[in-house]
């Protein structure tokens, strides 16, 4: 589901003009997307997470070690979390993900200078709370639903990208779905 999605994400962000890199790795840790907008005056910076999930049992942010074993037994426990932990474990995930000195140095190596959005792809989530923190943190959640109906309502000007199959695909999958009584 990873890959699948990742790639979708691609797809919608060079379907509104991003070029984009993807997987960017930096010690074992990595970016999903990276993409760049440039418009008649200046950038758009966009750093992009991608974790979907259709029937989740966990949580997005694993537990911090503090927590365990005193709490739950595993830091991926789907124990129901009060909201301290919860939002304790998703400003080190958001950190881990978007803001550490190395995701920021890549960044600035990639593109110096720009004032990067931080975006997080997800699926259906356990808790919305973890979503709410990670918004009062700067940043922009998305539902994976709504790049799908991007992807099909506005195709842009862009074919070709590694998602441009897959995105026909649930197209076309929309449409002979909507017709009344056709089997194919």
């Amino acid at each position: 589901m990873a890959l699948l999605a990742e790639t979708l994400v691609d797809e919608w962000l060079n379907r509104n003009n991003f070029f984009t890199m993807r997987g960017l790795k930096h010690g074992v840790h990595e970016i999903d997307l990276l993409g760049i907008q440039l418009n008649k005056i200046n950038y758009t910076a966009r750093h992009v997470e991608v974790q979907v999930s259709l029937r989740p049992i966990g949580y997005i942010a694993p537990l911090l070690p503090q927590y365990v074993p005193s709490f739950a037994k595993s830091k991926t426990s789907a124990k129901v979390r009060p909201p301290e932990i919860m939002k304790t474990s998703v400003e080190a995930w958001v950190q881990k993900k978007f803001t550490t000195p190395d995701k920021v140095r890549v960044r600035e190596e990639k593109w110096p200078g720009c004032k990067w959005d931080l975006i997080f792809v997800h699926g259906v989530v356990k808790d919305k709370y973890e979503l709410e923190v990670m918004r009062n943190l700067g940043i922009t959640t998305i539902p994976l639903s709504k790049i799908l109906y991007e992807l099909k309502h506005s195709p842009g000007k862009i074919t070709g990208g590694a998602g441009t199959d897959f995105a026909e695909l649930i197209e076309y999958y929309n449409e002979q779905s909507n017709r009344s009584g056709e089997v194919y």
